[in-house]
């Protein structure tokens, strides 16, 4: 059955869904009945001549400028051809669909003041395979403007889409798929671009992949547990209880339901009385980015569940009204926390991957090399692990911050929410790799050290690992090790699958 909107209620696993997985989606019929309330009131503001930002005057600083009656019929075309001008590498076809499916949405709310037909026209495109070519550069974060209005274009045949697998006019793309382009009318150009769809969009697939990141992170560290035979006391639950900071405990309880039925469960287990950092503080580091991911899923509920038009449309009061509902600094403020999160989970990987190679500290051999042989080991994956670790913590530095002012200063002030979650998606790849590297070195260390037996699910990890991974029996390339882990094992899905089956 298809999605229906309703300008609420939609989740996480829907954008996903919809953006990825291309599910159909369809306008239910209260948003319907409340679009057509919401135009009314633009239609009523047209017959009596009132003034309405966007609608009766000019945008931004011209705000003071009355459009003539004669030209009302041209500027929702005026608006989208006007703005489209972001630039750079064109966004995923994925984050695009998600931005279109949010916009159309926060029409389905009814306060944009659009025609159904705008919404209609969103989802067509969505059903269809039409994914509008988006330069992704060109936001602000207050508004997404600049780079909404290319979805705008292609609604209208303009600019250029993806069908299928090809890149073409936009006008042939909607031929193609047996769509005609969208007549707008007055509004309707506004409504289509001045919101946060695609920082939201971008954001709810970011917040996705890095949960299931997390996820992949608290396997690699506790299979790198195995392999180093690290102490658990730092993850009992009664020293998390004693200082129970954001995320910490549900961390330590994932990492002691991975370790469960093993031998480092038992009394005298560990080598050590205590470990480095980077063992020890696994849960409070680890929580800390499950808090910021928190903060990010509360953001984006009313980004992509709320109204951020301007102006926005009170379909009951029968007003158009001013609002600053497009500005986005929550969002932005949290993907800056997720970033810095991630960037905090990459250093401790590094590091544990570090100490597995250190022979005092693990008792195995040096480098995790072959016995007997005299070859380097694991030890130059060090230097990548380091490489890794410090693109996360460039990516990382906050964007909230970094405002822009424009339009003769009446837009004075910017949150960057765009570029905050944008980076998200190439952070999520490095940490992806960083991982990947982390489990690579852990399972080397288990494979040497042959603690029997493993916990259930660092087990089917290490089982996972093996698979992809041969045996270190001298010297090789083991960058697409790494790489083989992180695409076939995390971006996969199947080592997350393979421990959530042991641990059922």
């Amino acid at each position: 059955m298809p999605t229906e909107l309703t300008g609420h209620g939609l989740t996480l696993e829907t954008i996903v869904s919809v953006a990825r997985e291309r599910s159909a989606v369809t306008l239910h019929p209260e948003a319907v009945v409340r679009i057509e309330a919401g135009r009314a009131v633009v239609e009523r503001y047209l017959a009596e001549g009132r003034d309405a930002y966007g609608l009766t005057t000019g945008l931004g600083a011209r705000v003071g400028i009355r459009v003539a009656e004669a030209a009302l019929a041209d500027v929702s075309l005026h608006t989208i051809r006007g703005r489209a001008n972001a630039v750079g590498p064109q966004l995923p076809a994925d984050a695009v669909r998600a931005a279109m499916l949010v916009r159309a949405n926060g029409i389905a709310g009814g306060g944009s003041g659009a025609r159904p037909e705008v919404a209609h026209a969103l989802l067509a495109l969505l059903n269809a395979g039409v994914e509008p070519v988006v330069p992704g550069i060109g936001s602000v974060g207050a508004g997404d403007l600049c780079v909404l209005a290319h979805v705008g274009l292609a609604l209208i045949g303009e600019g250029e889409a993806q069908f299928g697998e090809t890149v073409v006019p936009a006008r042939e793309a909607l031929a193609r798929a047996g769509l005609s382009p969208l007549e707008l009318g007055p509004k309707d150009g506004l409504a289509l671009i001045n919101a946060t769809a695609v920082s939201a969009g971008c954001g709810a697939l970011a917040l996705h992949d890095a949960l299931e990141l997390l996820e992949a992170a608290q396997i690699a560290a506790a299979l790198a547990f195995e392999g180093f035979r690290a102490s658990l006391t730092p993850i009992d639950p009664r020293v998390a209880a004693a200082r129970p900071a954001p995320g910490q405990a549900s961390c330590a309880t994932g990492l002691r339901e991975l370790l469960a039925g093993g031998t480092l469960t038992r009394p005298g287990a560990a080598r050590r009385l205590q470990d480095p950092l980077s063992f020890r503080c696994a849960s409070q580091v680890h929580g800390s980015l499950a808090a910021a991911l928190d903060l990010l899923a509360a953001a984006l509920e009313p980004e992509v569940n709320g109204a951020g038009d301007n102006p926005m449309v009170l379909a009951e009061d029968g007003e158009i009204v001013s609002t600053g509902n497009f500005h986005t600094p929550a969002l932005a403020l949290a993907a800056d926390a997720v970033a810095l999160g991630l960037a905090q989970v990459g250093n401790l990987a590094a590091a544990r991957s570090a100490r597995l190679l250190v022979e005092p500290l693990t008792g195995l051999p040096a480098n995790l090399a072959a016995p007997g042989t005299s070859g380097a080991g694991m030890a130059p994956l060090l230097k990548v692990a380091d490489a890794l670790a410090g693109e996360l913590v460039h990516a990382a530095a906050p964007t909230c911050l970094d405002a822009r002012g424009g339009s003769d200063a009446v837009e004075d002030d910017s949150t960057g929410s765009l570029l905050a979650v944008r980076r998200l998606a190439t952070m999520v790849e490095r940490l992806r790799l960083l991982v990947a590297l982390q489990l690579v070195v852990a399972a080397r260390a288990v494979e040497l050290a042959r603690p029997e037996p493993l916990g259930h699910g660092t087990a089917a990890a290490y089982a996972v690992v093996s698979e992809l991974v041969e045996p270190l029996t001298d010297d090789r390339p083991l960058g697409v090790d790494v790489e083989r882990v992180a695409t076939a094992g995390l971006a996969s899905g199947r080592l997350r699958a393979a421990v959530r089956r042991a641990l059922a």
